[in-house]
């Protein structure tokens, strides 16, 4: 459920299979992931692209409730949705690395300017809000979805931009302390509406996960990309609804990679 860095490897890297994938395209290089140069994973421009956005505070309209403050790193479109879209449904493994470099933009973004959720609970006597670790919780993905994809792609970013928050001097980790309690339907194919009905009540926290949030002094949902805010909404009701029930305070936002252009403009 931990981040595990002491056993991982590089950008996530967790099983024979991936190491594999991940050697195959430093060695054989095809089409970059988000223009189609020849010979790159990910050209250099594409990768400017990830890492120099403008990480802002990103609302849909209609938005659900209990939706926390989140921030996106870049517009999802063009390069961007090619390059998430090859680490999700293709397994271009390598792309979790500088994903993860923009999701920690992000996540910097959103620590640096968030602020407490006005309903939440006050802190215990002698309790800073905000003091402890960054804890990055990501949402989960679909179980067969995991098992068609072969890896979890929000999970997989969100232990890069963990790494990545540490060398810069933040203490920060993952725990993937949420998983589906009922199956849902493609998001794919349903509209804002759709999307809430279809996760209202999906999640729910795994045995053991109030222990690894107990030491948090902030948690962040964070995912690949928002659109209706339903996913990000369904892990903060989860993540509240803990809190509440423990008594504490711990103040939280959500920080994803990127978010619909419509919120950018």
């Amino acid at each position: 459920m931990d981040d595990m860095r002491n056993v991982r490897g590089p950008a996530g890297l967790t099983g024979p299979g991936d190491w594999w994938r991940a050697l195959a395209e430093l060695v054989l290089p095809g089409e970059c992931a988000g223009c189609g140069a020849p010979r790159s994973t990910l050209c250099e421009r594409c990768r400017r692209a990830l890492a120099r956005g403008s990480p802002r505070p990103v609302r849909p309209r209609g938005a659900p409730g209990g939706l926390p403050p989140v921030w996106a790193a870049v517009p999802y479109a063009d390069a961007v949705r090619s390059v998430l879209l090859a680490h999700k449904e293709r397994g271009a493994l390598p792309l979790a690395a500088p994903l993860g470099e923009a999701l920690a933009v992000a996540v910097r973004a959103a620590l640096r300017e968030g602020r407490v959720p006005p309903d939440g609970p006050d802190p215990p006597d002698g309790q800073a809000a905000g003091d402890g670790p960054v804890v990055l919780v990501p949402v989960p993905s679909a179980r067969r979805a995991v098992r068609v994809r072969g890896h979890d792609p929000a999970r997989r970013i969100a232990l890069a931009a963990a790494g990545v928050l540490r060398r810069s001097g933040t203490p920060a980790r993952t725990a993937a302390v949420l998983r589906q309690r009922r199956a849902v339907a493609d998001q794919a194919g349903l509209d804002a509406a759709g999307r809430l009905a279809n996760l209202d009540g999906a999640l729910e926290l795994r045995p053991g996960g109030e222990a690894l949030l107990a030491a948090a002094g902030r948690l962040l949902v964070v995912d690949d990309v928002t659109t209706t805010g339903a996913s990000v909404a369904e892990a903060a009701r989860v993540l509240r609804s803990t809190a509440e029930r423990k008594g504490t305070c711990v103040p939280f936002a959500a920080a994803v990679v990127a978010a619909s252009p419509l919120f950018f403009d």
